[in-house]
């Protein structure tokens, strides 16, 4: 079920999404052409924003812990997608471990853990949950909100400390589900005999978004000229300070230089394109994490001086605890997307190259420049995986809901290209990637 969008009606990116759809045969095989010379990720999701006059990116995560907002009826092609995923790795796979998050304590996130299980079962293997926590020293049980439960048990290493795995359970590939904030334990160093998925370096302890970011420019530039649009349309702005110190205000000069740099290049965009309706801003995040924490929405540089305390205290730590001083500046995209008049984004999932899903984030206290994943935050699942593959190509530009999901699927694997990329160049052992 598609829920009523406001852009359903109204038919924003009418001309992006003309050029998309009339570009599909093209645009399908130069994705595959570029399948063939990178390896995506092992999944991913994309969170994205719709603003009317520009759709793009805004973070793409490679240890999606969303799969239970998922509609049901995209688990086949969930399925089918980690089928041909584990055949890259591991194509006589028995068993797959999984490694959730430590310090996960809401029940939804153990939806998602139990989802995944569910469709690398659907593909005929054997998953079990190994925990990185100290804490968990025997088999310990969760319970879920539907009466199920789930069993975490301590990790072991391999007698010859080569291999990682459970006790009486030994696995081919190692599926973390862990971003790793809080850095690279032990236990995961030097395994050679086993794949680990994503690899280490994708995790929050080694990865930057501004690499990503840095791709991202350069896929976007290739597909802006294959189908004859200004990448603008589909890439923020962007950039990088580093050694920013919110206690002291450190680094504050780099902050407002960027922003008005940024500000600049934006309202240059929107005069250009005609843009009246929206006032241009940043997001000021940081270069690692995730979980929508330590991020300001800017508008004037000044307004980095004018901090408060509170304001201030937010962005020095991040997830686990860990202090942040490298942050990017990226140009803020406003959503023009809301169900039942709440503002609303897109979040497309993957597993391998394949678009298998999405849903919309919802959020009734936001607005339309505001950061949606925070505290009070709703999910809508979405059928994506129907419409990006039978996009209407005799439908009018903005006319068919099927079209929207196309585009966002297309976008969305701009995204996971990027992160290919990404993954190749900070890849600390090239030689074996």
């Amino acid at each position: 079920m598609v829920p009523h969008l406001v852009t359903a009606l109204s038919g924003p990116l009418l001309d992006l999404e003309e050029k998309i759809l009339a570009a599909t045969p093209a645009i399908e095989r130069w994705f595959r052409l570029e399948w063939q010379e990178h390896t995506p990720p092992f999944y991913c999701s994309v969170d994205m924003r719709n603003a009317g006059y520009k759709l793009a990116p805004v973070d793409t995560n490679l240890f999606p812990g969303g799969f239970n907002m998922l509609a049901t009826e995209m688990l086949p092609l969930s399925v089918q997608a980690a089928m041909a995923a584990i055949d890259k790795y591991c194509p006589d796979a028995r068993n797959l471990l999984l490694i959730p998050e430590v310090t996960q304590r809401h029940p939804t996130y153990w939806q998602n853990v139990a989802r995944l299980m569910q469709i690398f079962r659907q593909t005929g293997l054997h998953v079990r949950l190994g925990s990185l926590s100290p804490d968990v020293t025997q088999p310990t049980p969760i319970a879920l909100p539907d009466g199920n439960m789930l069993v975490v048990e301590p990790l072991v290493r391999s007698p010859n400390g080569r291999r990682v795995g459970l006790k009486d359970f030994d696995p081919c590939t190692i599926l973390l589900n862990n971003d790793l904030s809080a850095g690279i334990p032990d236990i995961l160093q030097n395994i050679h005999e086993q794949s680990l998925l994503p690899p280490l370096h994708a995790g929050w302890a080694l990865r930057r978004k501004s690499n990503h970011l840095n791709a991202y420019d350069e896929v976007v530039k290739k597909f802006g000229k294959l189908i004859g649009v200004d990448p603008w349309m589909l890439n923020p702005f962007h950039a990088k300070c580093d050694a920013v110190n919110f206690r002291t205000g450190e680094g504050y000069e780099c902050l407002a230089a960027n922003i008005d740099t940024l500000l600049a290049k934006i309202k240059k965009k929107y005069k250009e394109y005609g843009i009246k309706d929206h006032k241009p801003f940043v997001i000021v995040k940081p270069d690692a994490g995730t979980y929508g924490t330590s991020i300001l929405t800017i508008k004037d540089s000044s307004e980095i001086k004018d901090l408060t305390q509170a304001q201030r205290d937010k962005m020095i730590v991040i997830k686990d605890g860990k202090e942040v001083t490298d942050f990017i500046i990226q140009e803020g995209v406003p959503t023009f997307e809301s169900i039942e008049s709440a503002v609303a984004e897109p979040v497309v999932y993957m597993i391998d190259r394949y678009v298998v899903g999405g849903f919309y984030r919802v959020h009734a206290e936001k607005g339309v420049d505001q950061n949606l994943n925070a505290p009070g935050s709703q999910y809508v699942p979405l059928a994506f995986a129907q419409q990006h593959a039978v996009p209407d190509l005799k439908a009018k530009p903005g006319t068919a809901a099927p079209n929207r999901f196309y585009v966002y699927g297309v976008v969305a694997r701009l995204a996971l290209l990027a992160a290919s990329l990404e993954m190749e160049r900070t890849d600390p052992n090239p030689e074996v990637y």
